[in-house]
């Protein structure tokens, strides 16, 4: 018999207000963790010719941050029962600072290493901030604070490019590294003063291993609604990579863009993506059905990838910085729905829930960015890789309508 799932949240906390100090602690780690992984996109050739690799070659960096991140997905719930969320909030912040020094040391396999080691905790990310926040959130606000949250995201993108290519063009790309260390351990600290009292929920005898992996996993197959969700997902969190792993090199090769201009056009796509996440949080929460919102995110997203493809010589800088913004908008702007459509879906198992919604995007983030990789590398183009990633996300749209109908 499947398990009964409750509302995403009881009527008691409609009388809470807006979560300012938890949101600020979950949006601080999340930009942070994000901006030292997706600061090897931005300045990807300086690196690449440093240690004498393909260039593109850079999409498997992230794809390990995110191999790795659906192990810490998986199993993050059950830390979080046991350690409590800001606990392992800051083993996010612990094993973002062992990556920017491993990273620092500047070989082939310090490099690996340090994406293993941002792995072992980045997947964690999502469940603890859902941990801390649905409790403390008012449902008529649900979608427009954890669209907040998911802010993070693009905000340490936009970070990392806005800050990566001038240090590394000053300082080398190890020093431009070693200098985001700083704010990672203030903001550790800073976690410290909090921990006691939202911690309070933290069980101490909470088996760690003991269906572990299984947990998230299960509710997978007790709940066929989340079927069209992780398909979306899937896709959709693997093109809003393959743009950000992507786009200073195909800008850098394929149009008149320099490297200093190409990590503007990145932290435009980012900027885009912070803009617009509260936007379509507040139309879910106001206007539109959160499902609805993310199929035509789909849609956006796959016209974006088709254009993008394009990008030529003869492409003007403006209709180019334009789709980087469109493709920001939706690829990059539909996490904060995504994730709150795992938690009110998952109902009191909302942490396992988004445990699972983690995982599943970690996937698509780990696969299609390394197999788009591979077909850019043999084909020496990027049409046709943005065509079909992008043709399965409009699918995937598709199929959420679809699904929201039956």
């Amino acid at each position: 018999m499947g398990v009964k799932h409750s509302p995403l949240v009881i009527d008691a906390r409609e009388h809470l207000g807006f979560p300012v100090l938890p949101l600020m602690a979950t949006l601080a780690t999340q930009s942070l963790a994000t901006m030292a992984a997706f600061s090897f996109p931005v300045v990807a050739p300086v690196i690449a010719e440093d240690l004498q690799v393909p260039d593109t070659l850079v999409g498997f960096f992230v794809s390990t941050v995110y191999g790795v991140g659906i192990i810490s997905a998986l199993l993050s719930p059950r830390f979080i029962d046991r350690f409590g969320a800001v606990r392992v909030s800051q083993l996010v912040l612990v094993a973002t600072l062992a990556m920017l020094i491993a990273c620092a040391l500047g070989s082939v396999f310090s490099v690996v290493l340090g994406a293993a080691l941002l792995g072992l905790a980045y997947g964690a990310t999502a469940p603890s901030s859902a941990h801390l926040l649905v409790p403390r959130t008012p449902l008529k606000m649900m979608n427009l604070v954890l669209s907040i949250r998911q802010m993070g995201v693009p905000l340490g993108g936009m970070m990392a490019g806005l800050f990566m290519a001038p240090l590394t063009l000053s300082f080398g790309w190890q020093a431009a590294l070693l200098w985001q260390a700083l704010p990672v351990v203030v903001a550790l600290l800073l976690l410290e003063y909090v921990r006691q009292g939202w911690d309070l929920d933290r069980d101490p005898t909470r088996q760690i291993l003991s269906a572990g992996l299984w947990a998230p996993i299960k509710i997978f197959f007790e709940r066929p609604d989340l079927r069209g969700l992780a398909f979306a997902c899937f896709f959709y969190s693997g093109l809003q990579l393959c743009f950000i792993a992507f786009l200073t090199v195909h800008l850098t090769s394929k149009t008149s863009f320099d490297l200093v201009q190409a990590g503007w056009a990145l932290a435009l796509y980012q900027l885009a993506a912070v803009i617009s996440r509260p936007i379509w949080g507040w139309l879910a929460d106001k206007w539109v059905a959160a499902r609805v919102l993310l199929a035509w995110q789909g849609f956006i997203m796959g016209a974006a990838a088709v254009l993008t493809g394009q990008f030529d010589l003869d492409w003007s800088q403006w209709i180019v910085l334009t789709s980087c913004a469109v493709a920001g908008i939706s690829a990059s702007g539909f996490t904060g729905l995504a994730y709150a459509e795992w938690a009110r879906l998952g109902g009191a198992q909302r942490t396992e829930a988004t445990g699972l919604g983690s995982g599943v995007m970690f996937t698509g983030v780990l696969l299609l960015p390394s197999i788009f990789s591979v077909a850019v590398t043999g084909m020496g183009d990027y049409g046709l890789p943005y065509g079909v990633v992008g043709g399965m996300a409009i699918l995937s749209g598709l199929l959420l309508l679809r699904q929201k109908n039956m």
